[in-house]
Order: structure tokens, then C-alpha cells, then sequence
């Protein structure tokens, strides 16, 4: 049980250091990590996704504690928490006590301008990621590989799609408050798939 902690703390600890950008994209690498350590199915992941977008704090800090939980208890949630928050602490430290000294300097700007991008495309892949999973699922619950691509309108997941549509316009155009929206797309889930 030990190397399970251990493997925990490493995993969400490397997750931690290696994506910038927040949350969102550190999306790609958590599904990544989890999936491949076994500790949940893809479709497992995007649930995690969802439940540590709906629970108030931190998106990375929900999923490394619903992924401790589920692998290794209470203590498994503590040491993938610690392991997800301890790298942005250490940085944050070390960018308040040096930042004053660097602030001017030209190559950290370039640096900024170049990992701008770099989230942005983070942060799409992981939108595409989810969206391929949740928009065009086959009867079985796997992801559809389009080999033929007459039979694509079949797989299209239209009660996902309908939500997707109307929470897309209820934000942009409507402004509705993002708590509301997402009680309104649970709600309209309930009704949709329940039928």
C-alpha cells in the first residue's frame, strides 16, 4: 500500500511541475497519467473532469483527491493532493523571492509569449478529448473509431449535443451565471436521458 502512496505523490507531483497553465491544461497529462497507471478507465477520467468541475476549489486539486480516493482511501486523497499543490508552492516561493531581480528581463517575456500558446493548445486538445468521448460513443460505451464515416450521424450522442449547444448559448449570449448553467445542464440531463 505504501508504493501506491508513494506512486500517488510522484504521479500528481510530476503533474503539478510539468503543466503551466492551470487546471485546464493540465487536463491531457491527468488523463494521461491516470489511465495509464490503470487507477481508472478514459471514460472514468472525463467523469472526474466533470465531478472536479462541479465541486467548489481547485480543478487539479479535486482530481488528485477523487483519484486518491478511489485508489488508496483517505491517505491515497492526502498524498495526491499534497503531490498535485507542493511544486506550485515550492515555484510561487521561489518566484516571490527572485522576481523583483528578473522582472525586466527580455527573455523571460519571450518565454511568457511562447508559453501562451502552448496552454491554449493544452487546453483544446483537452476540450477535443472530451468532446470526442462524450459527443460519439458506440452502443457498447467505447469511443467510436470513424472507419466509416456514413455511419457517424449514428453515433452522434444528440442529447450531449443539445446540451453542449444550449449551454454554449446560454453563456455567450445570455450570460447566465456558470453555477446556474450548471445546474440547468444537470437538470436538462435528468430530462433528457431519463426519457
Amino acid at each position: 500500500m505504501y508504493k501506491l502512496y508513494l506512486e500517488l505523490l510522484v504521479t500528481f507531483f510530476k503533474i503539478g511541475l510539468f503543466t503551466i497553465g492551470g487546471g485546464y491544461a493540465m487536463i491531457p497529462l491527468i488523463q494521461q497519467e491516470i489511465v495509464n497507471h490503470g487507477w481508472l478507465t478514459f471514460k472514468e477520467t472525463i467523469d472526474v473532469i466533470a465531478i472536479s468541475e462541479m465541486t467548489p476549489g481547485p480543478f487539479a486539486i479535486n482530481a488528485a483527491t477523487f483519484v486518491g480516493v478511489k485508489t488508496g482511501s483517505i491517505p491515497g486523497a492526502t498524498f495526491a493532493t499534497v503531490g498535485v499543490v507542493l511544486p506550485s508552492f515550492i515555484i510561487v516561493t521561489l518566484v516571490a523571492k527572485y522576481s523583483a531581480r528578473f522582472k525586466d528581463q527580455p527573455l523571460l517575456q519571450y518565454a511568457l509569449y511562447g508559453l501562451r500558446p502552448a496552454v491554449i493548445g493544452l487546453i483544446a486538445s483537452a476540450a477535443f478529448l472530451i468532446a470526442r468521448t462524450t459527443f460519439f460513443m458506440t452502443p457498447n460505451g467505447s469511443v467510436c473509431i470513424f472507419a466509416d464515416i456514413r455511419n457517424v450521424l449514428k453515433m452522434v450522442n444528440w442529447r450531449a449535443v443539445l446540451i453542449f449547444v444550449v449551454a454554449i448559448i446560454a453563456s455567450l449570449k445570455y450570460k447566465i451565471h456558470p453555477i446556474l448553467l450548471i445546474v440547468l445542464s444537470g437538470v436538462l440531463g435528468v430530462i433528457l436521458y431519463s426519457v
